[in-house]
């Protein structure tokens, strides 16, 4: 019972459900293989772990508060304009604060079902209304999107890949639902997951975001570079969008280590190309193994990014599945939280790692009456 003397939050913070993160450990403890937060299981590239080791030097003065050198190197490598690069400690900040630059009490934020957990806690955060879409199998349906648009919609949050789904929405889907919300709603594109998509198969995000007033595109330095440590993220937008964004921006918010590490990495494509390499193969391995238990009620959504959702729809359960593995040092992430506790969220590891998970599954299957 809350103490009368004290002070109450607002009923929309009461409201919120804090963002679970993946686990990193088992229940005994024992060393596992973490498959639950979509990691890099390269690691970091030797050019981004040099850059950060020599900013100990400068530990004793701020970072450089406007991030330059970093807006320029992102810049560079997207033709972008660094003026209109807004910066945060991870691509989460950027939600947050689209969220509260444009949005408030008596407003609706809207998103899709199955959408990343930190949507509807950047709604509630602001006292706006979430305000879910229905799914097409796990995927965006652009037309449940535009239907559920009303007068005080003033954010629409698109993960493309969403997340934890892995489903991506092609060029011209994604070009038709920002042709049909209105010119006062901000369209947030997050493209947490985007590296990990073929070339060939751009969304058309940064165009739109170079020429539309109301789009903002957001990506991190978590995923494909490795740099969750730091925490990381970025954003494009208009000039307008980018300067309302600023001005409840937490000053100092990227260190002086992590830009200077987020340059290297930015700029080591070998890197990049290797764990897109390693992530393509991989992720195709483990659905073409899942596919394998489909007679088994499993299968797994189809994925573009760095992560599989796997389904539990038969007499293995979700719950079951996430127990199985985690006994045998296998963490992966369950989510009923999201309205999901029929799948697990498995990241792409290491080789070894993946094999693993295979066998364990197979044992969890062949073991279930």
């Amino acid at each position: 019972m809350a103490n009368p003397s004290a002070p109450s939050p607002k009923p929309w913070i009461d409201a919120i459900s804090p963002y679970v993160p993946g686990r990193s450990s088992t229940d005994s403890g024992i060393v596992a293989a973490k498959l639950s937060s979509n990691e890099n299981p390269l690691g970091t590239s030797q050019a981004a772990q040099q850059a950060f080791a020599a900013a100990a030097r400068t530990l004793g003065r701020y970072p450089d508060g406007g991030a330059t050198a970093l807006r320029e190197a992102i810049a560079d490598r997207f033709a972008l304009d660094p003026a209109r690069v807004i910066y945060g400690t991870g691509s989460d900040e950027i939600l947050h604060l689209a969220a509260g630059a444009y949005a408030g009490v008596g407003d609706e934020i809207l998103f899709v079902r199955y959408g990343f957990s930190v949507y509807p806690i950047a709604t509630r955060r602001v006292g706006a209304t979430p305000v879910e879409a229905p799914d097409q199998d796990y995927a965006t349906d652009v037309d449940a999107l535009l239907d559920c648009v009303t007068e005080r919609t003033r954010v629409v949050f698109l993960a493309n890949p969403n997340n934890p789904t892995g489903t991506f929405l092609p060029r011209d889907e994604l070009l038709r639902l920002h042709r049909g919300l209105p010119a006062d709603c901000l369209f947030v594109i997050d493209q947490a997951y985007y590296e990990y998509v073929p070339e060939n198969e751009d969304d058309g995000g940064f165009d739109l975001a170079r020429t539309q007033p109301n789009v903002l595109v957001t990506r991190t330095f978590s995923k494909i570079h490795g740099l969750a440590a730091e925490r990381i993220g970025w954003g494009y937008g208009s000039a307008e969008v980018v300067n309302a964004l600023h001005k409840i921006r937490a000053p100092f918010n990227v260190t002086t280590a992590g830009q200077h590490a987020a340059i290297a990495a930015i700029k080591d494509a070998e890197f990049v190309a290797a764990s897109q390499a390693h992530n393509a193969r991989w992720r195709a391995w483990l659905e073409d193994q899942i596919a394998g238990f489909g007679n088994a009620g499993v299968r797994a959504v189809p994925s573009k990014a760095n992560f599989v959702l796997v389904l539990f729809e038969g007499k293995l359960t979700g719950e079951q599945a996430f127990e199985g593995l985690m006994q045998r040092g296998l963490i992966t992430r369950w989510l009923p939280g999201q309205d999901l506790p029929h799948g697990l969220r498995i990241s792409i590891g290491t080789e070894e790692e993946m094999h693993r998970l295979v066998e364990a599954l197979r044992e969890l299957v062949e073991a279930t009456p």
